[in-house]
């Protein structure tokens, strides 16, 4: 299933007890970069087609809005803990960037350092988004979604 948006537009996927927004990264030659516990940096090299994913558990539009501003507009790292960090029990926005993002409501905080794994609520899991040059392909249907105004 395709759904195109533009690069002004925000794609909210909404599942019975989590949402996730999703946003093109808009521009070309962008890089990411990726803080670890480990004291590493690691950058990644984005094309403008790419996405940013935000899952979030509240179902709250405007903190997924906020993290994927964050990302593209200011250039926010990504910091990735370990899964032993207690901070992982209580994330409740998570993202991923780049050009394939798939939902998953069963993972383990900090073991998916390939950052194309999102956790999503249950009725989102198994859901994979493939970036298209004008939007995403779902690998299934999938009819509760909006496309809003980023």
């Amino acid at each position: 299933m395709k759904i195109d948006f533009k690069n002004d537009e925000i794609l909210f996927l909404e599942g019975e007890t989590g949402i996730v927004g999703v946003v093109k990264v808009a521009y070309e030659d962008k890089m990411l970069f990726i803080a670890t516990q480990d004291n590493e940096e690691i950058v990644q090299f984005l094309e403008s087609d790419d996405i940013i994913a935000v899952s979030n558990f509240k179902k709250d539009k405007r903190a997924i809005r906020s993290q994927a501003y964050l990302s593209r507009e200011e250039s926010s790292p990504l910091v990735i803990l370990n899964k032993d960090h207690p901070s992982t029990k209580r994330l409740e926005t998570v993202i991923s960037i780049g050009d394939q993002v798939n939902l998953n409501c069963n993972i383990t905080p900090g073991t998916h350092p390939e950052q194309n794994v999102l956790c999503s609520c249950d009725s989102l899991s198994g859901l994979e988004i493939t970036k298209t040059a004008t939007g995403v392909e779902l690998n299934r249907d999938f009819d509760d979604y909006t496309i809003e105004k980023f």
